[in-house]
């Protein structure tokens, strides 16, 4: 059988799974900030059952880590069942999921039970009122109760995403650094990537340079550290001295890290992207319904690893204006 292996010799070990193209907030770096946001008719997503079939094709060329996101991963009915059925399939060694956590309280112990290891949970402020802002929500409470939870059954590493933005909760990255002293979680820095509005977005960018300046000024000197538990991921992992937790940063755009990417993102449409900026897929969702055999899934897979691109080629200063129009249906 076919290995799951690029043009530029990279092994891909690592897929992104949208289950749902729909989501309880409305971040303003994930949608557009202005008109409807379009969903899926239901039997235009792709099932739990299509999803399994690709998914454990997948593992026999390698596939080991299995990503579930959204939209929020939590909406759609049905997902504890879908991971505690992917924990099973031979090949498959780690299974996590990137939520919201505004539902997280409720499903934290069922999904810990289910199988799944390790959780991202997006946070990008402390302060509730800058947090509807951001979100469209008001909910804080119950994400900080939902990160609690998980806390408390047992996740471990639960990392924390947080999206800076120039004016809006660039003021709050020390207080985030903070966190890691007394509590052992890894909080994230993610570079805000271009969504709907290149030149507003190019305002609001602050690079990964400018966000450790800003800790370190506050914080002294970040220790670099290699998180012996997850080696692949895309985060440049440092430690505040004395600190209980991790602070990482993940510079997509500032100091890109395609040379060494592993994964792939499926989306709720069933549609594979082989980059996240990338125009082009390939359907796996049509095939499966037409009744192809699995030799047919193994070689769609391997025209992914044929055609993935060896970088993004996003550069801010050459106003090549590519952007996002929304990452509910692929997952970021």
């Amino acid at each position: 059988m076919s290995q799951l292996i690029d043009a530029f010799n990279r092994k891909i070990t690592y897929m992104r799974i949208s289950v749902t193209d729909r989501c309880n907030l409305r971040c303003v770096y994930c949608v557009p900030s202005c008109g409807t946001i379009s969903t899926l008719p239901s039997n235009e997503l792709m099932s739990f059952d299509e999803m399994y079939r690709l998914v454990k094709v997948a593992a026999k060329m390698g596939l080991n880590k299995i990503r579930i996101t959204g939209g929020e991963p939590l909406v759609r009915r049905g997902v504890v069942e879908f991971i505690a059925a992917v924990n099973k399939i031979d090949g498959i060694k780690d299974i996590a999921m990137t939520t919201n956590g505004v539902l997280l309280k409720n499903y934290a112990q069922s999904l810990k039970k289910a199988g799944l290891r390790r959780l991202n949970i997006s946070l990008d402020t402390f302060d509730p009122k800058k947090f509807l802002a951001i979100t469209k929500g008001d909910c804080f409470d119950k994400v900080w109760e939902g990160i609690l939870e998980a806390e408390r059954v047992g996740f471990d590493p639960i990392k924390l995403n947080v999206v800076p933005s120039r004016g809006v909760n660039d003021n709050e990255l020390v207080d985030f650094a903070k966190l890691t002293l007394n509590k052992p979680f890894q909080v994230r820095f993610i570079e805000f990537m271009p969504v709907d509005d290149w030149e507003g977005w190019k305002k609001s960018f602050i690079s990964k340079a400018d966000m450790m300046a800003k800790i370190e000024s506050a914080l002294g000197k970040l220790e670099p550290v290699v998180d012996e538990k997850d080696k692949s991921g895309p985060a440049k992992n440092y430690r505040v001295q004395g600190a209980r937790g991790i602070v990482g940063f993940i510079s997509a755009i500032s100091e890109h890290f395609c040379d060494t990417c592993n994964r792939i993102r499926l989306g709720a449409d069933g549609r594979i992207k082989h980059c996240l900026f990338s125009e082009s897929y390939i359907d796996f969702r049509e095939p499966m319904r037409n009744g192809c055999e699995d030799s047919e899934i193994e070689r769609l897979l391997v025209s992914v690893m044929d055609t993935k691109p060896e970088a993004h080629n996003i550069d801010m200063n050459a106003g090549s204006q590519k952007y996002l129009h929304s990452m509910t249906s692929i997952g970021g």
